[in-house]
């Protein structure tokens, strides 16, 4: 199981896509979604918002 670079904490796979999305598709470190949301200035809901809206736009990560 991944856990997350900055924190420690074990990840979903969602954080997982999220961090390959956000950063670089090629990643093999991973966040969660507290320390993205800490990394891009931005609330947890919008990070979980941008989660919902790839996944009905078909992205392959979700």
């Amino acid at each position: 199981m991944s856990r997350c670079r900055k924190c420690g904490r074990e990840l979903e796979s969602d954080e997982i896509g999220l961090t390959k999305k956000l950063i670089n598709r090629g990643s093999t470190e991973f966040y969660c979604i507290t320390c993205l949301a800490e990394m891009f200035e931005c609330s947890e809901e919008l990070l979980r918002n941008k989660i919902e809206y790839f996944r009905r736009s078909g992205c392959s990560l979700f």
